[in-house]
């Protein structure tokens, strides 16, 4: 391993994307404590205190802790993602979305483009909101109000900071992508949902040293953690391989085809999508009864989706559970892959092109999907669980589960391919160890 990452500073440009990269996750890192003007971040702070579970805080861990100070980069990249699943949506339902997603590098650049202005548009729509709810925000119990003086100058101006703090985003992301390593936007979820990590060690530290919890329980908590991410890495690296054989083509004085390959079907085709779009569902009731404190019908909503609640668990796991069936669907379409076989003159061994072939992807995802889903929520379910019964608290049981950790887990492993593609071009070892190469440079 420690061989391996010498290997890395052996390589110029290696050396210099990864660079690059730290530099831009440093810049977001920055600009995510500027804080936005006229507004009371120690009166936001109090408030943020008793909305950590709601759809705030779930906002506030994409924006990497931002949105609970209100700076400039407190959207986040939220505006873009929303955006581009709006985009990827039409592009299942709307015949034009459908013809640029076939038309290669061209349409991927429209897309591109169409989302960025979606990202803007979402952007000016949630910073406004934003505006308008930071000025209804209560008077904190020590006197604080969160908009000293609110009115339409500060809506315009919040609008104009908020909107200009995404685009920013936006344009590391796509430089990371262009001149670094990585997935320039999935590294800065990552990066911000790593930054609580600290924190939540040093409030599992203080606990130790106060003596509420004994030390093999702090050892068992630990194991338990490494052992979630391993399980994680299995689920997010689960394949199942479809053979499938090209037949031999003569185009002039040339034979093309006649090689083997196979298509990846993953276990966890949706991803952390699932999570997300269950996650906001079930944190609307704790989220109104944040602004309806007082209202019995909201109060007792709220008592009946708390989130150590064995019904809380059991609708959220079924909900994970619909929604990896839903975003499946959405984002591998075996029509299409089986069509593209056939115009190549693929097909899988024993199984007839067309329709006979879209038939059995069909069937070999919807049975490889449904353990994947139903593991897919235990995962999400156990931070509360943890938090039950191991009293724990909500920052440390974050990381044994649920959006951050499938996030961590899946970013970290796309970025170690990427430089164990460039370790490996180089005919340097990788931290991957394959047996093919070894750590000598080729003469």
């Amino acid at each position: 391993m420690i061989e391996s990452f010498q290997n890395i500073f052996k390589i110029p440009e290696l050396k210099r994307r990864i660079l690059f990269t730290l530099g831009i996750l440093i810049v977001y890192r920055f600009g995510g404590h500027v804080p936005t003007p006229a507004i009371d971040t120690r009166a936001l702070g109090e408030f943020f205190l008793q909305a950590q579970n709601t759809l705030f805080g779930l906002y506030d861990m994409f924006a990497g802790g931002a949105f609970r100070k209100a700076t400039v980069f407190a959207l986040g990249i939220m505006p873009y993602i929303s955006a581009s699943i709006i985009i990827q949506l039409l592009g299942a339902v709307v015949p034009y979305f459908q013809k640029l997603q076939k038309e290669g590098e061209e349409g991927r650049k429209k897309i591109t483009q169409y989302t960025r202005y979606g990202t803007v548009l979402i952007s000016a729509l949630q910073s406004y909101g934003v505006s308008v709810f930071l000025e209804n925000i209560p008077v904190t119990q020590s006197g604080l109000s969160v908009v000293p003086h609110p009115g339409i100058g500060f809506r315009l101006l919040t609008m104009l900071t908020l909107t200009a703090g995404t685009v920013l985003i936006m344009w590391l992301g796509e430089q990371i992508d262009d001149r670094g390593i990585g997935n320039g936007i999935s590294l800065l979820i990552f990066i911000g949902i790593i930054a609580r990590f600290p924190n939540a060690v040093l409030d599992e530290a203080q606990q130790l040293i106060a003596g509420n919890r004994a030390i093999l329980m702090e050892i068992s908590l630990w194991a338990l953690m490494f052992g979630t991410v391993a399980a994680v890495v299995i689920l997010t690296e689960g394949t199942r391989k479809i053979p499938v054989q090209y037949a031999k083509r003569v185009v002039g004085r040339k034979i093309y085809g006649g090689h083997s390959t196979h298509i990846p079907m993953r276990v966890n085709t949706a991803g952390v999508m699932p999570i997300i779009f269950a996650q906001s569902i079930m944190f609307i009731p704790s989220t109104f009864g944040t602004f309806f404190p007082n209202n019995e019908f909201v109060t007792s909503l709220v008592a009946l989706f708390d989130m150590k609640s064995p019904l809380y668990w059991l609708i959220y796991g079924l909900m994970i559970v619909f929604f990896t069936y839903f975003y499946t669907a959405i984002v591998f379409n075996p029509v299409d892959i089986a069509e593209n076989m056939q115009k190549y003159g693929g097909f899988i061994p024993g199984v007839r092109p067309g329709k006979k072939t879209s038939e059995y992807l069909d069937y070999i995802l919807t049975r490889i999907t449904l353990p994947g889903s139903v593991f897919l929520a235990i995962i999400a379910i156990f931070p509360y669980f943890i938090m039950k019964y191991s009293n724990v608290s909500y920052n440390f049981a974050s990381f044994y589960g649920g959006t951050g950790l499938l996030i961590v887990v899946g970013v970290a492993l796309d970025t170690l391919q990427q430089v164990e593609s460039h370790l490996l071009m180089r005919h340097y070892d990788g931290f991957m160890k394959t047996g093919r190469l070894r750590g000598k440079r080729r003469a």
